[in-house]
């Protein structure tokens, strides 16, 4: 006869899992703030420029904004990456590793 299986553990560990994942991805949001030199806006200029930005359905602006992001991360792991780690590298490694940018860099 087979064991049964414990459901409730099996949801434990996995709520424990998602609060963990979670907690990550607010980190890394964290990081990304800092390391594009965004701490420096107050909390309601940066609310309300995220809100702008996950609000607007022009395309065009979009793509705009992810080619700069993209030059953001290429541009970073340039700079803190190793040659053999440039490529192999995602958002999720570069935010990890991601430190304050130097001087005002992304403000105007």
């Amino acid at each position: 006869m087979r064991k049964p299986r414990d459901y409730d553990a099996e949801l434990k560990a996995l709520e424990g899992k998602a609060k963990e994942l979670k907690t990550r991805k607010v980190q890394q949001l964290g990081e990304l703030v800092i390391a594009t030199g965004a701490d420096s806006l107050s909390a309601d200029e940066l609310a309300g420029a995220l809100v702008a930005l996950a609000e607007t359905k022009d395309t065009d602006k979009r793509a705009a904004w992810a080619k700069c992001g993209a030059a953001f991360f290429q541009g970073r792991s340039r700079r803190s990456a190793p040659a053999a780690d440039r490529n192999a590298g995602g958002a999720q490694t570069q935010l990890g590793g991601a430190r304050p940018a130097s001087g005002n860099a992304g403000s105007t």
